[in-house]
């Protein structure tokens, strides 16, 4: 089993959500170092003013250019790849910037990865590269694949790549929450949904990190991690948030789904289930039966999709998870 104790960590996009709430948590494994990769000078500034643990380091660097990964990478043992370009309408909007970081980027991951050494790799995707019907969507698709490739491509080098996917995070940035916030803080009497019929799943940051951690001592190299989370209905979102607002439907944007799906039913073949969350194994010639020991076949027709799940938040469960979220974001 892979062990983090010890070993010097690099997260791409180290300054988002996510990235915060990571280096908070793996600081508490004993951890050697922890190396933020990050665009953006101010907030790399601010967050060193929060977090002033002295095994934090903070490079300034793009995953477009793959001289800066060689340089960073060199020494490290374990790759988190949070940085991408995630808004649906940006992408849509500027998608050859889209493709140069959530594609380009990832190869350049790959690559530095094997030259430097780097023993584990993880890869963050979301529920929207499932049958993706947006260009965001269809980059973290092909992101995911080539990470899955990345194993082939490593030969006989030690690097592992795997990949996890989940979907919304509550409250993260540029997420429906702080925006309904908003409306409400403003005074608005209404609220605009797309379409009242509209699901999402959801899970909460602490989830969504501690599930990529506990994934670096369960992967093989090659696997697609999704765990069993809720799903929730916009519009008990939008009552939880703002009960006194009226709904406002004003159509479904472009690049929108109604229903987001996690697992397809051709991915459903070759995906194992366990108690808390779901395996998509690679079809690799080398991979071998016992890195599937605890796994269940999953049935004929299977899908996993928000509007379908068997597990559903309430909007007094919505309420809580808004109102917690303070302590859970910084």
């Amino acid at each position: 089993m892979f062990e983090i104790v010890g070993k010097s960590i690099l997260i791409t996009g180290g300054t988002g959500s996510f990235g915060k709430k990571f280096i908070k948590k793996i600081l508490d494994y004993d951890v050697k170092k922890v190396i933020v990769l990050s665009r953006d000078e101010l907030k790399q500034y601010e967050m060193a003013q929060e977090f002033t643990d002295s095994r934090i380091r903070f490079f300034i660097g793009d995953v477009r250019d793959k001289d800066r990964l060689y340089r960073a990478f060199d020494g490290v043992d374990v790759v988190i790849h949070a940085a991408a370009l995630k808004h649906v309408g940006a992408c849509e909007y500027n998608p050859f910037e889209a493709v140069k970081t959530n594609i380009h980027g990832a190869q350049n991951i790959i690559e530095a990865a094997i030259d430097r050494g780097v023993q584990r790799v993880i890869a963050l995707s979301t529920d929207k590269a499932a049958s993706p019907i947006n260009l965001y969507g269809a980059t973290k698709l092909a992101s995911d694949k080539l990470f899955v490739a990345g194993n082939s491509y490593a030969g006989n080098k030690e690097t592992r790549f795997s990949v996890v996917r989940y979907g919304n995070v509550v409250g993260s940035r540029g997420s429906v929450v702080p925006f309904f916030k908003k409306l409400k803080e403003q005074g608005e009497v209404q609220i605009p949904i797309t379409d009242e019929r509209m699901t999402r799943f959801w899970l909460t940051l602490d989830q969504g990190v501690q599930f990529v951690i506990d994934n670096l001592s369960r992967m093989n190299g090659g696997e697609i991690f999704i765990p069993k989370i809720p799903s929730m209905r916009v519009t008990d979102l939008a009552k939880a948030i703002a009960p006194e607002c009226e709904i406002q439907i004003v159509g479904i944007r472009p690049g929108e789904k109604l229903h987001e799906a996690m697992i397809t039913e051709d991915d459903a073949r070759h995906t194992l289930e366990y108690d808390t969350h779901y395996v998509i194994q690679p079809e690799f010639p080398w991979w071998r039966e016992e890195y599937s020991l605890g796994g269940k076949p999953l049935p004929e027709g299977f899908t996993y999709v928000s509007n379908q799940n068997q597990e559903w938040l309430t909007v007094e469960q919505l309420r809580d998870l808004v109102e917690g979220m303070q302590h859970s974001f910084s």
